[in-house]
């Protein structure tokens, strides 16, 4: 006899069957792949049972080597072996001029490349690789097709490096499920794990990126409180300040590619050597047959890293404060990333909080469980814990609006996916197009926040100016990418945008954004005012004088004379920088035409009731 399988509506016909799905880790130095086996989240390992794939890819004219093959290279052959790619992501030439690396770059509209042997290479393509190379681990490893990842962030990636990543998954064959924060993913590993609840700090210091996230955990629920972080800090840069004392005490300066890959290469092992000693030789002999030999103790590279630890409290400090917390709310603190291993920042998180942080889970590996954890709720595969994750945008969004001023539509840390819509109108008599332009930031003028994208509105009904009604909606979806709309509510035209900014922000941006905001606040309210007296003035101008050309004849010359003298007065006050004034000045202007618009009224009322009948009426 044989057996039907009967299913709900919407759900797939085999219940029982497991759906393959991964997290992805696409770390700065390692990246992994984890998928959840038995209700349990695991990394997959490679042939030769290693979990972690270096973040490395060697071009040359014959194939692509990706992980442990690619970084051996890395010290013959640097100008053509891409480490740390992750730090390119979403970014211009502009923002790793200072950078000490091997590569030659091109800059070219949208985001940088590099140039290799194997071709022009842009950060995307070389993130896809390294994808392909989990991606083919994972379905090897599973024995079947994958049906979509879940694939990690920095929390303070930016539109333009979120949309790079997920460009790179889709380029080497991936389903993205979602981009989810690094932070989060661990909070996710953490609280279903050790089955924690209440406030936790996620301090995530990877290889290039460094990320602070304030999680409430409350009975399945995961809501990020608040996030920062630096996106331009990492265990690159402890190498870095290594590689700068190296030369520093070998008194060298001009460095071939060689050498420059060599002496990081030799930094890193010291770094990583010191988390297990007090002390560390690092040798190495030069291309131009320098040798050197030298001793690096633990007290050394505590005091050359000691700024580079300090920069990652900060960060965690304005987080509390967008939280409203202190640290006495704070129940754990979690440590992600292997640059935290590093006892010297191990032990400053120590300090801030008052408590050893939780180290119970590899810190390399959790960002991963965690996003497999995630990839196995949205692929279908659903346990019998059932959770919900509420994570939030990391910087403001906003319009620009008339005078230069930023209209804020979703502020920052607010929770993701979120949907929010604002009306505006027109400036002007007969307008028929509208320019939205929108901006990111924490401060009060366009000047001094980021631009986004640019779009127009066209076919608006021409009206008198503030008769039309535009709604402009924001959207930010689960992965934090925006899209913006804009609909004439009369007429139903519209116009949206997906936006894909040019490349990302700095770490000297970000926290000018940030700081900026709280040092200028004040300076940045009288600005508004300023700006805000100017545009209600012009608009009283404008009406005015549009007033007088239609229907002047009913002012005799006295009266029409007290009006333009305030015209006069008003006009030479939008030159100056006094609010007060401009308001004074508004204030007496429309107290002035009072009785002309009065007159006009009634010459309106007398025309609209001309040949009717009462009866009619």
């Amino acid at each position: 006899m044989a057996l039907l399988q009967i299913s709900e509506p919407g759900m797939s016909a085999a219940p029982h069957q497991h759906r393959l799905a991964v997290g992805i880790d696409l770390g700065t130095t390692n990246s992994l792949v984890a998928t959840v086996r038995s209700g349990s989240a695991v990394c997959l390992p490679d042939q030769h049972g290693r979990t972690l794939l270096p973040s490395v890819v060697h071009y040359s004219t014959a194939r692509v080597v990706v992980g442990h093959e690619a970084q051996a290279k890395q010290n013959q052959d640097p100008a053509n072996t891409v480490v740390s790619v992750k730090r390119f992501m979403g970014r211009g030439l502009a923002d790793v001029a200072d950078a000490a690396t091997p590569y030659r770059f091109v800059d070219e509209p949208g985001m940088l490349k590099l140039v290799t042997a194997g071709g022009v290479k842009s950060p995307v393509q070389v993130s896809a690789d390294i994808l392909r190379a989990l991606k083919a681990r994972a379905e090897e490893s599973l024995g079947g097709e994958l049906a979509g990842a879940v694939i990690t962030v920095p929390a303070y990636f930016d539109d333009a490096q979120r949309q790079a990543t997920k460009d790179a998954a889709q380029l080497a064959g991936l389903n993205v499920l979602r981009l989810l924060n690094e932070p989060t993913a661990a909070a996710i590993a953490y609280g279903l794990d050790n089955a924690a609840e209440g406030t936790y700090v996620i301090y995530d210091l990877g290889g290039g990126t460094f990320d602070v996230s304030i999680l409430e955990l409350t009975r399945g629920v995961f809501e990020v409180r608040a996030t920062s972080g630096d996106s331009q800090l990492g265990g690159d840069d402890f190498d870095h300040r290594v590689y700068c004392w190296l030369l520093e005490q070998a008194g060298l300066s001009q460095l071939n590619e060689h050498d420059v890959r060599l002496l990081l290469t030799r930094a890193r092992e010291a770094k990583e050597a010191l988390t297990e000693h007090d002390l560390t030789r690092i040798t190495a002999k030069l291309s131009n047959e320098v040798v050197i030999d030298l001793e690096l103790s633990s007290a050394t590279f505590q005091a050359i890293t000691a700024h580079l630890v300090q920069k990652t409290i900060n960060p965690v400090r304005r987080a509390l404060r967008d939280a409203r917390l202190t640290v006495a709310d704070i129940k754990g603190v979690v440590l992600v990333g292997g640059a935290t291993r590093m006892p010297h920042v191990h032990r400053a998180v120590g300090e801030l909080f008052g408590q050893p942080p939780l180290t119970n889970l590899d810190p390399d590996k959790v960002v991963a469980l965690g996003a497999a954890m995630q990839a196995d709720v949205l692929a279908g595969n659903k346990g019998d814990d059932d959770w919900l994750l509420l994570d939030v945008i990391p910087l403001s969004l906003g319009l620009e609006t008339m005078g230069g001023l930023v209209e804020k539509i979703i502020p920052r840390n607010s929770t993701i996916p979120t949907a929010r819509a604002q009306d505006f109108t027109t400036f002007k008599d007969g307008q028929t197009a509208l320019a939205v332009h929108v901006l990111q930031g924490e401060r009060e003028l366009v000047t001094d926040c980021r631009s986004l994208a640019r779009f127009e509105l066209r076919g608006i009904p021409p009206m008198v100016a503030g008769a039309a009604r535009i709604r402009v909606s924001f959207q930010v979806d689960a992965d934090g990418l925006l899209s913006v709309s804009a609909r004439e509510q009369s007429t139903g035209i519209a116009a949206s945008i997906a936006v894909k900014p040019s490349y990302g922000l700095g770490d000297d941006e970000i926290a000018r954004m940030l700081q900026d905001s709280l040092r200028h606040a004040g300076d940045d309210m009288e600005a508004r005012k300023l700006a805000e007296a100017r545009v209600e003035a012009e608009a009283l101008i404008d009406a005015s004088q549009a007033a007088l050309a239609s229907d002047g004849d009913l002012l005799d010359a006295a009266e029409r004379g007290a009006i333009d003298d305030q015209i006069e007065r008003l006009l030479a006050a939008m030159a100056g920088h006094d609010a007060d004034v401009l308001r004074e000045l508004t204030e007496a202007l429309n107290h002035a035409t009072q009785e002309f618009a009065a007159r006009r009224m009634d010459r309106a009322v007398k025309r609209g009731l001309a040949g009717q009948k009462i009866e009619e009426l």
